[in-house]
């Protein structure tokens, strides 16, 4: 007997009875007709999947699921790979996987593929759906699998089966095309409603630069052309929004060959955001108790095989030699923070100590994975290090939560929590790491937070609490996050004097708020469209004269705002009104300051929002006293005011 989730009444099955056999049964012809696959104790399946008797509860998986979506995406790109066969047979295929909101699959072919290439490679798939071709599964000997693929002269799948343990592997067929995969995949081609392939990329076989680099074919699938339309609106909002086209257009910062990739240059006003952000920053670790603290740029590769950060994480680091001694350029700051604690004795009475540092990091990124300030090699992270008692953990973890949450409020995201726990490659005891992952759980318990779980993603040294934020375009970017360590207070010997004079070891949380300042950026950029609120926009009030009789009025009312710390510029050029408007409203200035002669004669300034509101003329207290109010209304929320930061 098995029961169907969604259905009434359990169903008996024969030995041999399929996916389809049952859901078909259980479910109404309408609502059997958008099923694509089933689940079964958490595996997927082919609806013509030949179902054990070990199993008593089928879920069947609509098209429009997230689980149906997946299959979807999976057999859109090998419906494309079939198509790009077609089209260049000398193309060779690699690894073609489903991802969030579509898929891709990369191909080894002579020369770069095109947007005329797209064009033709969507057509053949057109054709391929509109054939209905079923995709069949045949389990094959791992030989025979070798032969197939060496017959097609498919390099890339002969190194793949000589990686797997399995003797027996699974292909999948549809018309012509075959590929080595473990599925599952909707029952005919037809069921690609709505796809796009969207972009053109290369990418490192395998990952490895070392490797042959591919060409690599993005696209997306929906069940519906409703929610592909909808999709494709939100990536070209996206591209309107790249901080990567915005930070040349706002003058922001740029990237140079001649300094190296993955090192961003901070123009004037680029270098001012992080410099509000940075002393925000520093104003509120400091009234929340954080100690402010730096560390040197470069330790003794001895201390870096201590922590474990040398045997772990090498592959990301710089080395440098001073002296026959050889130094690591520091990756992270938690070695300097603990030097900090180890520096005198500790009582118990002492802690928590909280050390906060706007540490300058690098980290050896990939080239193929760098992009603009999403991922870069030198950046600065707002790294702090809690070291507590353990009867303390539990309120410091809620405390960098409560903290988080302030900051994303501030800035308008909404956020998702996960849990990740313990890597294979790790360090430390699982007792440890057991007590570091119940703290962090019970400390979202506590929050009445829900969370995700993903299995070894934690950090080398222990579990971690990421959030992850939503931007205005409904995208996830990680950037906070807490680590729970009992280890490295281990390793470096870290302890304190308790109340009955005994020796006791501390536990110590890694965390960052916003995480990187030039990936915050970055994100930012995108998430405001490069319209900053005021409290963060590099130039927030520019005041324009229409002839030189108000030019020194102008200076005059700019100095005045000044005064009150208001960031104002004069635009006295002799050029047209509407000209320096238009520029002004290109540079996404949140306030218009127009000067003329009614300005001129009655002591005021013709004020122009950058939304479309147009308050009219105001005096210059009363111009002032607006763009104050707009500084502070995002601090509201958490009883502070933006002119605490000066």
């Amino acid at each position: 007997m098995v029961k169907v989730s969604g259905a009434l009444e359990e169903i008996q099955f024969s030995a041999g009875a399929t996916c389809r056999d049952i859901l078909s049964r259980a479910l109404s012809g309408k609502k059997f007709k958008e099923v694509v696959a089933c689940k079964c104790d958490e595996r997927m399946y082919d609806l013509d999947a030949e179902l054990g008797n070990d199993c008593t509860v089928v879920d069947p998986v609509p098209l429009s699921s997230p689980d149906g979506l997946k299959v979807l995406r999976h057999s859109a790109a090998h419906i494309m790979a079939e198509a790009v066969k077609k089209l260049f047979p000398s193309a060779m295929v690699t690894i073609g996987p489903d991802i969030e909101h579509g898929f891709y699959y990369d191909f080894d072919y002579e020369r770069p593929f095109t947007p005329e290439d797209l064009e033709k490679i969507e057509k053949v798939m057109a054709e391929s759906i509109a054939r209905n071709q079923p995709f069949e599964r045949a389990i094959v000997s791992r030989q025979e699998a070798r032969k197939i693929f060496n017959e097609l002269n498919e390099i890339y799948k002969l190194e793949i089966l000589d990686e797997l343990d399995e003797d027996r592997v699974s292909l999948y067929r549809h018309g012509d095309f075959v590929d080595l995969c473990r599925g599952p995949h909707v029952p005919s081609t037809s069921y690609i409603r709505a796809f796009k392939l969207t972009s053109v990329a290369g990418a490192y076989w395998r990952g490895d630069e070392k490797r042959r680099m591919l060409q690599r074919i993005y696209g997306t699938a929906f069940a519906s052309d409703k929610e592909l339309k909808k999709h494709l609106a939100r990536l070209e909002e996206a591209r309107k929004r790249d901080h990567r086209k915005l930070g040349v257009q706002l003058d922001l910062f740029s990237f140079s060959e001649e300094a190296g990739p993955g090192m961003p240059i901070f123009h004037p006003k680029g270098a001012l955001i992080r410099t509000i952000l940075e002393d925000f920053e520093r104003k509120e670790h400091l009234r929340r108790g954080y100690q402010i603290v730096q560390g040197p740029q470069i330790l003794r590769r001895e201390l870096w095989e201590k922590s474990g950060h040398y045997e772990n994480y090498r592959e990301n680091m710089y080395f440098t030699q001073i002296d026959e001694q050889v130094y690591g350029i520091k990756p992270m700051n938690c070695l300097s923070h603990m030097l900090v604690y180890k520096s005198r004795l500790r009582s118990y009475r002492d802690l928590p100590l909280r050390f906060f540092e706007l540490g300058k990091v690098h980290r050896h990124e990939k080239s193929g994975v760098l992009h603009g300030l999403l991922r870069v090699r030198e950046f600065t992270q707002d790294d702090a290090h809690i070291l507590c008692r353990p009867d303390q953990l539990q309120d410091e973890i809620i405390g960098v939560v409560k903290f988080v949450q302030d900051v994303m409020d501030l800035f308008g995201f909404e956020y998702q929590v996960e849990v990740s726990t313990r890597p294979e490659k790790s360090i430390g005891s699982g007792d440890a790491w057991d007590k570091a992952t119940q703290a962090l759980s019970k400390a979202l318990d506590a929050l009445n937070l829900p969370y995700g779980v993903c299995p070894g993603e934690g950090a080398f040294y222990g579990p971690k609490i990421d959030i992850k934020l939503k931007d205005a375009l409904d995208r996830q970017w990680q950037c906070a996050t807490v680590q729970c360590d009992f280890t490295l207070p281990e390793r470096f010997d870290l302890y304190y004097t308790g109340e009955d004079g005994r020796k006791y070891r501390p536990v110590m949380l890694h965390r960052v708020i916003l995480g990187a300042i030039e990936r915050f950026l970055g994100v930012l950029i995108e998430h405001y469209g490069g319209a900053f609120p005021t409290w963060l926009a590099p130039v927030q009030a520019r005041i324009m004269n229409i002839t030189h009789v108000q030019e020194e009025y102008a200076e005059k009312c700019a100095a005045s705002l000044r005064d009150k710390g208001i960031r104002v510029d004069v635009d006295a050029r002799n050029e047209k009104l509407g000209y320096k408007v238009r520029e002004a409203q290109l540079e996404k200035i949140p306030f218009i300051l127009v000067a003329g002669d009614q300005e001129l004669e009655q002591s005021g300034l013709n004020v122009r929002l950058r939304g479309g509101r147009n308050p009219g003329l105001l005096s210059v207290q009363e111009v002032a006293d607006l763009i104050i109010q707009d500084m502070d209304e995002p601090f509201k929320k958490g009883g502070m005011s933006y002119r605490y930061l000066y």
